[in-house]
């Protein structure tokens, strides 16, 4: 497994990461989930991610589960906090200190961790000062409960405010973590130049287009059964924007490119998107262990020039690169829901 600095900062991570986002506790069983994650370990995993919304809050204790005994100092831990959890009451999300800090104990008792070493604000809060957030997160460091500071889909003037008062109260704000994909490349314009000029790093999600860019949805034919496009419990609605025609038609193109390298499809995807110096990790997820296997085994491949100008050649009718799709939530749309 390939080993990298999460930004500029001394912590390292595994360029693969094991993310728990649409599986564990809603559409993987628990045995499944726990057998994913000793298989992410086997692969020389080491860095895990989740969030207390994933699952309503079920995905933090499945994890919990699953690395209990490991040796915690050779293990990095993310969670994030900011979307609803419980009974999404009026509190119960978004970036302000009450939620921060009510957040911060229940994202450790469900881990069963004294701290996380990457706690992150999963989207911006724009009813929060945000003073008042980077403050509460400072607290959190002090307090031993996180190591350091990151955030989730952050525009680059929201990057470049967060990390000044970061500076100020000297705490390491060290990541994003933005949807980056072959077909999505929002963050590139914007968010990746500043990042760089900030010393920050992406963890990036989705990789794979959720599943899409393994080749496996083919056009005219039926959709794998069990597969994310046909799970009724979130899954499918989240791949729904990738099932078109023109998109799986394009993505069939890239099959004798991966063959070429030697590569699955996913593995291409995944080594696709760790070619960008200033991604520092690339999350996966999977319902069966052999899936862990088959995208852990992207880390350390280059790709050369010849293969990544043939990769642009086939998707670029596809590329979306508009920075202002950098997913944004107004927390008072979260209370209509």
């Amino acid at each position: 497994m390939e080993i990298r600095n999460l930004g500029n900062s001394g912590l390292k991570v595994s360029a693969i990461a094991y993310g728990n986002w649409l599986t564990h506790g809603s559409q993987v069983e628990e045995d499944a989930a726990v057998a994913c994650v000793r298989q992410a370990l086997d692969e020389g995993i080491t860095t895990f991610d989740t969030a207390d919304v994933y699952a309503n809050t079920r995905a933090e204790s499945v994890l919990g589960t699953a690395l209990k005994g490991e040796r915690r100092e050779g293990l990095e831990i993310f969670t994030k906090v900011f979307w609803p959890t419980g009974p999404g009451g009026h509190n119960d999300h978004g970036l302000s200190r009450k939620h921060i800090m009510e957040a911060i104990d229940g994202s450790l008792q469900r881990l069963g961790t004294d701290y996380v070493d990457l706690y992150q604000a999963h989207r911006y809060d724009d009813e929060t000062p945000l003073e008042e957030t980077m403050e509460a997160f400072a607290d959190v460091v002090r307090q031993g409960k996180a190591l350091y500071i990151g955030v989730s889909e952050w525009r680059a003037d929201q990057l470049r405010e967060g990390h000044r008062l970061a500076r100020e109260l000297r705490i390491p704000f060290v990541s994003n973590q933005p949807q980056y994909n072959m077909l999505w490349r929002v963050i590139e314009t914007e968010v990746v130049p500043a990042s760089e000029e900030l010393g920050i790093g992406q963890v990036v999600f989705s990789p794979i287009a959720q599943g899409v860019l393994t080749g496996k949805y083919v056009p005219g034919q039926p959709l794998p059964e069990g597969s994310r496009a046909t799970d009724d419990k979130g899954g499918a609605g989240m791949i729904d924007r990738w099932m078109r025609e023109d998109v799986l038609e394009r993505v069939q193109q890239l099959r004798p490119i991966a063959d070429g390298a030697g590569l699955t499809m996913a593995q291409l995807a995944v080594a696709w998107v760790l070619q960008n110096p200033n991604v520092s990790s690339a999350i996966v997820g999977a319902s069966r262990p052999e899936q862990v296997t088959d995208n852990a085994r992207a880390a350390g491949v280059r790709l050369d020039e010849a293969t990544m100008k043939a990769i642009d050649d086939v998707v670029e009718p596809l590329v979306v690169r508009d920075p202002d799709k950098t997913q944004q939530v107004r927390r008072r749309d979260l209370m209509k829901r």
